[in-house]
């Protein structure tokens, strides 16, 4: 009796890279901390490769399957502490800060440091555990409101805190796998590409194991671009707008839908979309929010430093020339750069079709990223998740070289080595510069890769 087509693969090469891609996932997941450089890379060198080799064979293997075992994979993290990132602490604090009605865009956390000023929950034990403590919060209102919630559900334990958290990216990231199908044959593309975010390993150690938020604006922003495909304008802008609210992100993207929506259709969903952000920031508002929110939004651009690539280099040039570093006049001067960048290939691209926004919003978000003075490792979560709208394939080689960057905290005192940043950008610009060459050349087919 046919029993029908197996969810299952046949292929025992499938079998033992779905295997090593799970036990590199759990191992990064439970094992190393943020100094561990060689156990990190011991359980995401297998996992990557894995990754590599499971995109190679997937016609050898049911989709569902192979989304499964990215649901799987996500899953098992959930239970994991985010032992790569110490951002937690920092969600935690402004949870606890909201619960007791206070506003964390305030003050900065050593005030309630100090005598009279403390509230319940803000230990010196926790403050200490702060990654930035003499900056003011960053984090926009739907990321707010879920540290509120976790600390309300549990006011005292670290860990049921970032487990109420991580459910609410678990969500975020189950609907983006549910979404990626679909949207993609609105596209006309295969539904196998979904594969290229959900099972990079890069995307589930940081978005479910090490608690990004990038995992709730990545599925705001393709649910709303799903209902705009289903000429949903009004869903769409308040989808877009919790993206934004999430992380701010996405605001480079709103240049490119002025065309495609034509003017009466832009100004609806611009409206909404103002007016959905207004409403999510309203109970954040205060008289010194804007102040302290752009503060910290200044300093992001003017003292942070990780990662870098242009920054770099003029940094570089900055000390040759003036013998100190310009990061102050240099980071302001990118951001304006970006700023100019993607108004430009807003008013060039002409075109109003849809299939044109994925590569402009790859290469907006690239533009930002390859200009600012700040590149971590979850920063790349998002190019993975537009590029399988395109047939640009270097964000996956950046994802998979970016963690990399652990090594700074692998030193006794933190440092970074910009032998391994150079590394890193010299075969992203390269793999790039091969990606557009081989676009130029004649093709011999006229087929495009079909992943």
């Amino acid at each position: 009796m046919d029993k029908g087509p197996s969810i299952f693969p046949r292929s025992p090469a499938m079998w033992l890279s779905a295997v090593l891609f799970l036990a590199g996932i759990v191992f990064l997941g439970f094992v190393p901390g943020q100094s561990d450089f060689g156990w990190i890379l011991a359980g995401y060198i297998p996992a990557f490769v894995a990754y590599a080799l499971m995109l190679r064979q997937s016609d050898r293997a049911p989709l569902p399957f192979l989304l499964g075992l990215a649901v799987l994979a996500r899953l098992i993290l959930f239970f994991s502490f985010p032992n790569l990132s110490d951002d937690v602490y920092r969600f935690i604090w402004d949870g606890r800060l909201l619960i007791q009605g206070y506003n964390p865009f305030d003050h900065l956390p050593a005030y309630y440091m100090e005598a009279g000023q403390e509230v319940p929950g803000l230990t010196a034990a926790l403050f200490r555990e702060l990654n930035s403590p003499e900056y003011f919060t960053i984090y926009p209102p739907v990321a707010q409101a879920t540290f509120a919630l976790a600390c309300w559900l549990f006011p005292t334990s670290i860990i049921g805190s970032a487990l109420v958290m991580k459910l609410f990216l678990l969500a975020c990231e189950l609907g983006t796998l549910w979404l990626l199908p679909r949207l993609l044959r609105t596209f006309g593309l295969p539904a196998g590409r979904a594969l290229i975010y959900a099972l990079n390993p890069l995307v589930v150690v940081e978005i479910m194991g090490n608690l990004h938020y990038e995992g709730a604006m990545i599925f705001f922003l393709l649910l709303g671009i799903y209902w705009l495909q289903k000429d949903r304008i009004y869903a769409a802008a308040v989808a877009i707008a919790l993206s934004i609210a999430a992380k701010l992100l996405p605001l480079l993207f709103l240049p490119f839908l002025i065309r495609r929506l034509g003017w009466p259709k832009s100004f609806r969903f611009f409206a909404v979309l103002g007016g959905t952000l207004l409403l999510l920031f309203a109970p954040l508002l205060s008289g010194v929010f804007l102040e302290n929110f752009g503060n910290s939004l200044d300093l992001y651009f003017r003292k942070f430093e990780f990662n870098a690539s242009v920054y770099y280099v003029l940094r570089w040039l900055g000390y040759l020339q003036k013998g100190y570093n310009q990061i102050a006049q240099i980071g302001p001067m990118l951001a304006l750069g970006t700023f100019i960048g993607i108004t430009a290939m807003a008013f060039r691209n002409r075109s109003s079709d849809w299939r044109s926004f994925p590569p402009l919003a790859l290469f907006a978000i690239s533009l930002y990223l390859f200009f600012t003075t700040t590149v971590h490792p979850w920063y790349v979560a998002m190019p993975v998740a537009l590029c399988l709208f395109t047939n640009w394939r270097f964000p996956v080689v950046w994802s998979g070289l970016i963690l990399l960057t652990y090594i700074n905290y692998s030193y006794p005192e933190y440092r970074e080595n910009l032998w391994i940043v150079a590394l890193e950008y010299s075969l992203v610009f390269a793999f790039l510069i091969w990606e557009f060459l081989k676009r130029r050349a004649p093709s011999t087919t006229g087929k495009e890769p079909k992943s």
